[in-house]
């Protein structure tokens, strides 16, 4: 008997949990038998490497193999464990040492020819190992993406028979260096493209200081889409360790982690999302739309044709900046730190409260539209802003404006004071921090309080003023929130201010 052990990682989520691929050879009739949990692609893999092996001029042991995926209560799938398992049954038959195998961790598919090739949710599992102190063996086409990886020691290969002869020390593989991803902001749009719109504009400027969350209400192609579009560009650029984080999200997804290296995501899925598409799920867990946004962007449009159910869903987090999925046997966490940004019209037709007087809706249509998106919903959004549409004399008389580099660079010293104070931007303040770092005079107090008794806001709805009034206050360069940074950011929840013209 014999038995060899292999390492790699099932890269269910961000945190890949390590696997141990146990091969044993015994008596009896040949035959190769998988167990731990695998799915098809995995049971699918004894073919390929049997294959791949013979292909490869390498010995297929004529004993009964047995290849065990511990832990064994949880889930494999994919063709990730193929090279790790062929490792295994060549170091437990004597073709390869076994003693050098605890050293690293294998990834990738095989073909039936033994040459390596990619797969999906590499990044993540390259962090864990390179945090646990193993080397990692990967298909020469991720070998870019895994040498990303701070002090990873990334080697990689194009064929079966050059990780076995770097493991024999016949021929040793190269370790990879990193193609350095500068963050660049090439074909993000402009703000200078907008006319006009100056409130929007102020909006747009005060969510990227700050981090908030934004909710763009106007008639059709008043530039809510467009305004939303250009807020990437005026966004601080993405950090490394910020980068990282969003590029193992893209891993897992089988995206283009270059992107997600270089820039802040912006996503923006159709109204027809479901629930699993938007906050993640399936049998397997895989993140959605609200991870892929992690430290960047998730944009709504048409904020009420969404699924009602699907919103909801969105509710926690929003709050906790994380998507927990629980299933029968096993519970899959993602992150999603996101910035929610949304777009909607006022009503059915658009129209209402537009200079034109075209909308026709009644009372009860209206009001139905806009129930659509739940009151809770509406409380975790900071800054609710009016687009409407302009006199074509503001199209003619537009002078200059200002471009996506002359707000992006108030908005990183602003956001600047926001991190040296309190080591995260102002929407993420919780209540104790804004006792420290939004303190109010008594006449600002009053002025709150009196505001959030006539508005009937809610607790929430009054931490997110005092978080928008500080945002204010940093882009004017000031540490105390005075009236005007105040006054200005109660005009932002302008759903709550017509809620209670309605009942008035």
């Amino acid at each position: 008997m014999s038995l060899a052990i292999v390492h790699a990682r099932a890269a269910l989520g961000v945190e890949a949990p390590r696997v141990n691929i146990e091969v044993h050879l015994s008596g009896g009739l040949p035959g190769t038998n998988i167990v731990g949990l695998p799915e098809a692609a995995v049971r699918e893999s004894r073919d390929r490497v049997r294959s791949a092996l013979l292909n490869a001029n390498f010995d297929w042991p004529q004993r009964r193999i047995t290849i065990n995926l511990a832990p064994a209560d949880l889930p494999k799938e994919g063709a990730r464990f193929d090279l790790a398992i062929a490792l295994g049954i060549l170091a437990a038959s004597g073709q390869v040492p076994i003693d050098v195998l605890d050293d690293y961790e294998f990834y990738g598919e095989l073909a039936l020819s033994g040459e390596l090739r990619a797969i999906h949710g590499l990044l993540p599992a390259v962090i864990q190992a390179t945090r646990n102190g193993k080397a990692v063996i990967v298909p020469a086409a991720l070998a870019d993406e895994a040498a990303q990886v701070p002090d990873a020691r990334v080697f990689a290969a194009d064929h079966l028979l050059a990780v076995c002869a770097h493991l024999r020390g016949d021929e040793g593989l190269s370790r990879c260096v990193a193609t350095p991803i500068a963050p660049t902001l090439a074909s993000v749009p402009d703000l200078a493209d907008v006319i006009g719109q100056a409130h929007a504009r102020r909006a747009l400027e005060i969510a990227a200081t700050g981090g908030h969350n934004l909710l763009f209400i106007g008639p059709p192609g008043t530039g809510k889409t467009m305004l939303a579009s250009r807020l990437p560009g005026i966004l601080p650029p993405i950090t490394h360790a910020e980068a990282m984080e969003t590029a193992a999200i893209a891993s897992l997804c089988g995206l283009d982690i270059a992107t997600a290296l270089s820039r802040r995501p912006f996503r923006a899925p159709h109204h027809s999302a479901s629930a699993v598409a938007l906050v993640g799920g399936g049998s397997v867990p895989r993140p959605g739309e609200a991870s892929l946004a992690h430290h960047g962007i998730l944009f709504l449009d048409e904020l009420p044709e969404f699924d009602r159910r699907v919103l909801e869903s969105m509710r926690e987090p929003i709050e906790s900046g994380r998507i927990l999925i629980s299933r029968a046997t096993r519970q899959a966490e993602f992150p999603a730190r996101f910035q929610l940004v949304a777009a909607m019209n006022p009503c059915p037709c658009g129209y209402a409260g537009d200079a034109s007087d075209r909308c026709r809706c009644s009372a009860d249509q209206i009001a139905r539209y806009r129930g659509r998106v739940s009151g809770p919903l509406l409380d975790r959004i900071d800054l609710h802003v009016e687009v409407p549409r302009l006199p074509i004399s503001d199209w003619r008389d537009a002078g200059p404006r200002e471009s996506s580099d002359t707000v992006r660079a108030r908005v990183v010293q602003a956001r600047g004071r926001a991190l040296a104070r309190a080591q995260v931007c102002n929407a993420q303040l919780g209540p104790n921090e804004l006792k420290q770092h939004a303190v109010l005079g008594e006449h600002e107090r009053a002025l709150l309080e009196k505001a959030v008794d006539r508005l009937g806001l809610s607790a929430r709805a009054h931490q997110r003023i005092l978080r928008v009034a500080r945002t204010i206050a940093d882009l004017e360069g000031t540490e105390r929130i005075v009236a005007a940074h105040l006054m200005e950011a109660i005009g932002y929840r302008r759903l709550d201010r017509q809620v209670v013209t309605a009942a008035a």
